[in-house]
């Protein structure tokens, strides 16, 4: 039978959290910082050997989770759902993988017009929007740009990756201002910091802002072959970090940590920016991975089987924090399940925006944030032929070749002992569960 997790994420109730959330002057701000490809292992206060001080902070000052999901292991789909709040299945163009910068047929493919954003939301009520860094959910016409789907700002790539160096894809450009493409010199990273905290200088506190970091770091480069003229996939950190990093032995994970202290250093500027301005007092930190390490490239999910693209917890199960001073007690823990799809509920919520009837997938954690409130919920993943589905500790997992598993995340996290023969009762209960919801998906397909 299944079973509850009873865990009480201890977090502090301030005496009002947000007693006239309709009043633009008490409405938050937020700032969502979004990483590429960096696994629970590839985070200091996850447990990882790279140091992360900055990011490590937020925990300090905030709230971490042990059980957030992404929306899909993949980058696309990934950030379809946590900007839309609906599974990525449900999307017009099946945005099920990764949209691919040189594919013809990619290039008629991304995020449509009525598929709405959360910024989208919050920009009709108000807020300033913008988007800092990586896009990813189309690229072939300017009716895919960020500037047409809420965000009153774009400065960044629109690909998957981008050469570090050059800024482009490989020798083709991909490096925004609004709807240009523009040559900016420096380190895409140190480029993104920069812009971001411009962006905070300059904004005012008279306004709420929603700002979409969306770092490509620590996800590998995109190069460039000069023999075989063609793309290539390239590590690509900068000498004066790698130097840093001489005791780690494997190559890969060297340059992976050296990029990854590149990408804290940023995020520790932004935070100081906010603290510069005047703004941190009055703004919702989330920082999130957009889906699990790959391995191949120097990133870890350890102690998580799995990895980017894959269904175990390795590829769904990231890191996830959130800062709201005098709202958050600092140094909170909790294993409540959180997912990517309900970040857009939970900031409309926070801004007294009204997403009844938008059909969204995600639940509203504003009180699993703010009070002891346990939120029951399920979580529901289809990845091709495979799927997986968790509820309270267990979770029901269905290979690509249709072999059904369960495990039991609470006593076995590692996914290595497959209970299913054991407790069909459970397999079968939550079997149902994922049919349940991936028949929603087929009648809207």
């Amino acid at each position: 039978m299944i079973t509850r997790i009873s865990t009480t994420p201890w977090i502090f109730l301030a005496a009002v959290v947000v007693a006239s959330v309709g009043v633009a002057a008490e409405r938050p701000s937020f700032l969502l910082i979004f990483t590429d490809d960096q696994g629970m292992n590839d985070v200091g206060c996850y447990g990882s050997e790279i140091p992360t001080p900055h990011i490590d902070s937020l925990a300090r000052d905030g709230l971490r989770y042990e059980s957030w999901y992404v929306a899909a292991p993949v980058c696309t789909p990934s950030r379809f759902g946590l900007l839309t709040g609906r599974y990525p299945n449900r999307s017009r163009d099946r945005l099920l993988g990764p949209l691919m910068f040189l594919e013809k047929s990619d290039r008629t493919r991304g995020i449509r017009v009525g598929e709405t954003t959360v910024a989208a939301a919050l920009g009709r009520s108000g807020y300033e929007t913008a988007l800092i860094g990586k896009w990813h959910l189309g690229h072939g016409d300017p009716s895919f740009l960020p500037t047409r789907h809420g965000f009153d700002r774009f400065y960044g790539h629109t690909g998957g990756c981008i050469d570090y160096f050059t800024k482009d894809y490989g020798i083709y450009p991909d490096w925004y201002r609004g709807e240009k493409h523009v040559r900016e010199d420096g380190y895409a990273t140190d480029l993104i910091t920069r812009e971001a905290v411009r962006y905070l200088a300059s904004h005012g506190k008279e306004k709420p802002f929603f700002l979409y970091l969306a770092y490509n770091a620590p996800h590998f480069g995109k190069g460039w072959d000069r023999e075989k003229r063609s793309v290539t996939n390239v590590l690509q950190g900068q000498k004066s970090y790698i130097e840093k990093f001489a005791n780690i032995s494997d190559e890969k994970r060297r340059e992976f940590a050296a990029m990854t202290a590149s990408l804290d250093d940023g995020v520790g500027k932004v935070l100081a920016a906010l603290r510069e301005n005047g703004l941190d007092r009055q703004t919702v930190v989330i920082f999130m991975t957009d889906n699990g390490g790959d391995p191949r490239y120097g990133g870890s999910n350890r102690p998580y089987r799995g990895r980017k693209a894959e269904l175990f917890e390795g590829g769904v199960r990231v890191p996830c924090i959130v800062r709201w001073p005098g709202r958050i007690r600092p140094g909170s823990v909790t294993k409540q399940l959180g997912s990517a799809l309900d970040v857009f509920p939970t900031l409309c919520r926070l801004a007294g925006v009204d997403t009844s009837r938008m059909g969204l997938d995600g639940v509203d954690l504003s009180r699993q944030w703010t009070t002891a409130e346990l939120v029951e919920r399920d979580l529901f993943f289809k990845n091709g032929p495979a799927g997986a589905f968790r509820r309270g500790p267990m979770k029901f997992l269905r290979s690509g070749t249709g072999k059904e598993m369960l495990f039991d995340l609470e006593r076995d996290p590692g996914e290595k002992e497959d209970v299913g023969a054991a407790d069909r009762e459970t397999l079968e209960e939550l079997r149902a569960g994922w049919e349940k919801v991936a028949r929603t998906l087929k009648r809207e397909g």
